[in-house]
């Protein structure tokens, strides 16, 4: 099957001669998801001194964000396409800064995951949204693999950024500076963007359907609600309830948008073996990897007592090698192929997971770093290709969708990893034996732990500390081991659904 993309010349690429220049203002959107993801998992040991959640609100306060945005990406994608992408690129952006500011000031767990839930809404607007206007750019696909992989290297780069500048704040400022950086990068991306952002929209979309985005919703947060409560407590009515809701949900949805004259979501790119293994790839990825990564910050500074800034640093491998592989991806992809150039980042990915499975309270940092050096480079090599064959495969009418499409499968990953993966951790490390006069709080969290012994006798402290990490390090180690099955499965399956999917000159080619 020949693809659905008509061959673009590289004239109709020299017709928006600032287009580079636009990219730097998409990237700035995707530097703040990216930064935004990361500085929570290093503000949680001190959002968990000063709000003192329970385990199970610990866990809302760092996927919540995920479950929403997982949600209405699809949603929000189909929205851009109709009232245009750059307005609700800019708006987002705008709304993203804003509520930012609320998850700065929360005085309560509830208030945090509530403000987490807002700021959801607010980023289910900006990736589709970039990555649409991408598509719309670039017609040049070589061009197009290149400005995939800048977007791809400007994730990654978040993800260093990040834990820097959030280890910086940290040890000068109290926890909420770490949000208030979102405000710089979000004026110069809106007050830039109004100039150089060309608006694109598709022409005669139809309706936004309501009950459609309903659906959605209720079919998301439900499905992953049922697997978070399930993996940390087991099964009880109120989960199976919620499961079986999100379950319903998601196949109205299906089916409403397989009647609609104008559906939010074309099922039909599911059709496509390369669109959908690409998808697949991107799902499985961030659920092996997200739960791992929300709790290694937690790793660094409670277990090996690393000030914030030098946990920063101690995650910047993973950074450097993800931006690398994913300036070079489109090529490697060309040069070798799709499948093998997925296939191998992911099967990396797995092994360097697989490396962690013997990590301790005092392993040594060459370890750690080339473990997360393996591990961007697998993620720099997968994402930017998968990125590129996603939006290669649909014309750029349907980039909206396409990009949501792919969004909603790394967001629903982290979600589900967060969940599955963190519930494995939590649920190891509940289990820990502690000296007499533990308090309860100890259980709860690591930080609760860390935080009640300053309130015990020296030796009670170190005793129950010890235990603590102890049980901490296994949970870790167990959910490490889970994720390199993940990935390496993964590696697999991509190899089968992407057999034959190449990167040409004109647009990716479905045999």
């Amino acid at each position: 099957m020949t693809s659905t993309l008509r061959p673009a010349s590289t004239t109709e690429a020299v017709k928006r001669p600032r287009r580079w220049l636009a990219l730097g203002v998409l990237v700035l959107a995707v530097l703040l998801v990216a930064v935004d993801a990361t500085v929570l998992g290093l503000a949680t040991p001190y959002i968990s001194e000063d709000l003192e959640p329970t385990g199970t609100q610990l866990l809302w306060i760092g996927d919540v964000y995920s479950f929403v945005i997982a949600g209405l990406l699809v949603s929000m994608g189909s929205l851009g396409d109709r009232i245009g992408r750059k307005r609700i690129l800019l708006v987002g952006a705008t709304a993203f800064g804003a509520i930012s500011v609320l998850n700065a000031y929360a005085t309560t767990p509830e208030m945090m995951i509530v403000a987490r839930a807002l700021l959801g809404v607010a980023g289910a607007t900006l990736m589709p949204a970039t990555l649409a206007l991408i598509r719309n750019l670039f017609h040049d696909p070589r061009e197009r693999s290149l400005a995939v992989g800048i977007w791809g290297a400007t994730a990654s780069a978040g993800t260093a950024v990040g834990p820097i500048a959030g280890g910086f704040l940290l040890e000068h400022f109290w926890w909420g500076s770490v949000f208030l950086i979102n405000l710089p990068v979000m004026a110069v991306l809106v007050l830039v963007g109004i100039r150089l952002l060309p608006e694109s929209r598709t022409a005669n979309p139809g309706p936004w359907d309501l009950a459609s985005v309903v659906l959605s919703l209720v079919g998301m947060v439900g499905v992953v609600y049922a697997v978070k409560e399930a993996a940390a407590h087991g099964f009880a009515w109120d989960t199976l309830a919620a499961g079986l809701l999100g379950a319903a949900a998601l196949w109205g949805f299906v089916r409403r948008q397989l009647r609609l004259p104008a559906p939010l979501l074309d099922m039909r790119l599911f059709r496509n073996r390369g669109f959908s293994g690409a998808v697949l790839a991107d799902l499985l990825t961030i659920l092996g990897l997200s739960g791992l990564v929300f709790f290694l910050s937690q790793y660094l500074q409670l277990v090996q007592g690393r000030r914030p800034f030098e946990a920063g640093l101690a995650e910047l491998p993973a950074a450097i090698g993800a931006v690398v592989a994913g300036l070079v991806a489109g090529r490697a992809a060309r040069r070798f192929s799709v499948r093998a150039v997925v296939s191998g980042g992911l099967a990396a990915i797995g092994f360097a997971l697989a490396a962690l499975t013997v990590i301790g309270q005092s392993t040594g940092y060459p370890l750690l770093g080339a473990a997360l050096l393996v591990v961007g480079v697998g993620a720099g090599f997968s994402f930017t290709v998968t990125a590129d064959v996603i939006l290669s495969s649909v014309p750029k009418e349907q980039a909206g969708s396409a990009s949501a499409v792919s969004e909603t499968a790394y967001e629903l990953g982290a979600a589900l990893g967060i969940a599955v993966l963190g519930s494995i951790v939590t649920g190891v490390y509940r289990d820990f034996t502690g000296p007499a006069g533990t308090p309860a709080a100890a259980h709860e969290s690591l930080g609760g732990a860390v935080e009640a012994a300053a309130g015990l006798p020296a030796h009670t402290a170190a005793t129950m500390l010890d235990a603590a990490r102890t049980a901490f390090v296994d949970g870790l180690a167990l959910a490490a081991g889970v994720g390199a099955a993940v990935l390496l499965a993964a590696a697999v399956a991509a190899w089968f659904l992407l057999r034959g999917q190449r990167l040409e000159s004109g647009g990716a080619e479905h045999p």
